[in-house]
């Protein structure tokens, strides 16, 4: 009984009252927490992952570049195989280098409503090249690795050893490094560009 004796107590909301909707929130909020932190923790390790390898990609397509003019004009010996292994390597990394672009923002965009817009609008678009990017690399992935299967009996002119599946499972293997940059700019956004633009 309350201290005039006719109501009851209210009951305590640790005791089996109903919780408010503030604490429900921020029991879902502390359950999300860990999930995003470890995503965004993966994300940046395999982010990491993809662009070390883009960058290696870049280093040997400019030594085999290099090896191709030395062979070409200076011993008059041209090799077949390094023209194509430069192309190639710069395949490999474009598509390894996607994610990064992804996860940084860097990607060709229209940035008038960012400017313009306030949070609501921005997070709206936030959602919308969410749902755009993920659509495209899903299609990426599929059509990627079709072609990739495909062409598992096609060997590469000048480098008979090989086939042209190297060259399509860059497509696939970039996309699916994508997919956890392009949802951790979701999580995390970075809008470097809109920062330092003029």
């Amino acid at each position: 009984m309350s201290a005039d004796g006719l109501l009851p107590p209210a009951p305590h909301p640790a005791i089996g009252g109903a919780r408010p909707a503030s604490a429900r929130a921020g029991a879902f909020s502390s359950i999300l927490a860990p999930m995003k932190a470890t995503l965004l923790a993966v994300e940046r390790r395999t982010t990491d992952l993809a662009m070390r390898a883009s960058c290696a990609m870049l280093v040997v397509a400019a030594c085999i570049g290099m090896y191709q003019i030395i062979t070409r004009f200076v011993l008059h010996q041209p090799a077949e195989w390094s023209e194509v292994s430069v192309r190639l390597a710069l395949i490999w990394m474009v598509f390894l280098g996607i994610p990064m672009a992804f996860r940084e923002g860097a990607m060709v965009c229209v940035d008038l409503l960012y400017r313009k817009g306030g949070a609501r609008l921005r997070r709206v678009l936030d959602t919308l090249i969410l749902v755009t990017s993920l659509t495209l690399v899903l299609v990426i992935i599929w059509f990627g690795t079709e072609y990739a299967w495909r062409t598992r009996f096609q060997t590469i002119p000048g480098m008979e050893s090989f086939t042209i599946i190297w060259g399509y499972a860059a497509m696939p293997v970039g996309a699916v490094f994508s997919i956890l940059s392009i949802i951790a700019q979701w999580l995390q956004p970075r809008r470097h560009d809109l920062e330092t633009a003029q």
